[in-house]
């Protein structure tokens, strides 16, 4: 009797636990979601503080390839990273409680603003906050910037490469040249393989 109570019971938990990181990775992003003014880049931050830092879903190297990855992928950063993270928690279900979390909230905002205010943005006292947001959300922006720098691996050739896209857009704004940012990734990411294909091919070379 006591064997069948006690198997019943590691059963129930084997339930609730599953439920409870669903439950977490939905709070957490609908969180960051909702609380996040300024897109993709502005919740990079709340990304990294949450998930890194207090949760430990993922690690800083995690962080900084998802980062690259979900920048190189179709859809908004955020939202793949969100999805990165629940995937790795719980699967595809994981994926799907992260990725509804940080969509939920801008959804409802968004489609609340759309169908009640006529002009939302003209109201004076809104758009006075706004240019206050925005400030905010620039210095998010520079938050996770720092961090990653800070994480980058000390080597000549990241080092290079962050000092020419970062000159590159400097030029680019100075300027008012068209220049995407997905054609600096692409070269970027070119000059990357080809050095790993040079110093990979030297090397086969050098113990043939």
């Amino acid at each position: 009797m006591a064997t069948a109570v006690a198997a019943d019971t590691a059963i129930d938990r084997s339930r609730i636990v599953p439920m409870s990181i669903l439950l977490d990775l939905f709070l957490t992003f609908a969180r960051i979601g909702l609380f996040t003014f300024g897109g993709g880049y502005a919740m990079i931050s709340l990304i990294d503080r949450s998930c890194v830092e207090k949760k430990r879903w993922i690690s800083h190297d995690e962080m900084m390839d998802i980062t690259v990855i979900a920048e190189s992928t179709p859809g908004p950063i955020a939202i793949n990273c969100a999805t990165y993270v629940g995937y790795k928690q719980k699967g595809l279900v994981g994926a799907v409680a992260a990725t509804v979390g940080i969509i939920l909230p801008s959804f409802c905002i968004i489609f609340i603003i759309s169908s009640f205010l006529d002009g939302f943005l003209e109201i004076a006292w809104i758009a006075h906050a706004f240019m206050g947001i925005k400030i905010a959300v620039g210095i998010l922006i520079l938050d996770a910037a720092v961090k990653m720098i800070s994480k980058m691996p000390k080597k000549p050739l990241p080092l290079a490469i962050m000092g020419g896209a970062f000159c590159a857009m400097m030029l680019v704004n100075i300027f008012a040249v068209r220049v995407s940012s997905i054609t600096l990734m692409l070269i970027a990411g070119i000059l990357s393989l080809s050095i790993f294909l040079a110093k990979r091919n030297a090397g086969d070379g050098g113990r043939s």
